[in-house]
């Protein structure tokens, strides 16, 4: 096992990786998005999800991986209702790859997020 850092994604608040290698994959914490203001009341919904997603990439690529590798995502929504946006975001990101996927609507995230994702990647040969 190979534990993937980078100074791109959020420094782990606890104790925790932000990435692991095992073998041919690669599996990505749980990434929250960056929030421009307290409790994040003013980042959009689609705002967090890019940044999540971001976050979630530059780890792919400390690894040796991008999106196009990702062979499975869950993400965490706050608010059902959030969840088409979601989709929208995630969809215009991935593009024409669609890996397995679980959307689990959730009542509150840390810090006042309202997305947090964690994939699943198989690196390249």
């Amino acid at each position: 096992m190979k534990i993937i850092s980078t100074s791109d994604a959020p420094t782990p608040g606890g104790h925790y990786s932000q990435g692991m290698e095992a073998g041919a994959f690669v599996f990505v914490s749980g990434m929250l998005p960056t929030l421009t203001s307290a409790g994040g009341k003013s980042d959009t919904f689609d705002a967090q999800v890019a940044s999540a997603l971001q976050h979630c990439e530059s780890v792919l690529t400390a690894a040796g991986c991008g999106l196009s590798d990702v062979v499975q995502c869950t993400a965490y929504v706050v608010g059902v209702d959030n969840w088409p946006i979601f989709n929208r975001v995630y969809s215009e990101r991935f593009g024409s790859h669609k890996p397995a996927r679980a959307v689990i609507p959730v009542p509150e995230l840390r810090h006042g997020a309202l997305i947090e994702i964690q994939m699943i990647a198989q690196k390249p040969d």
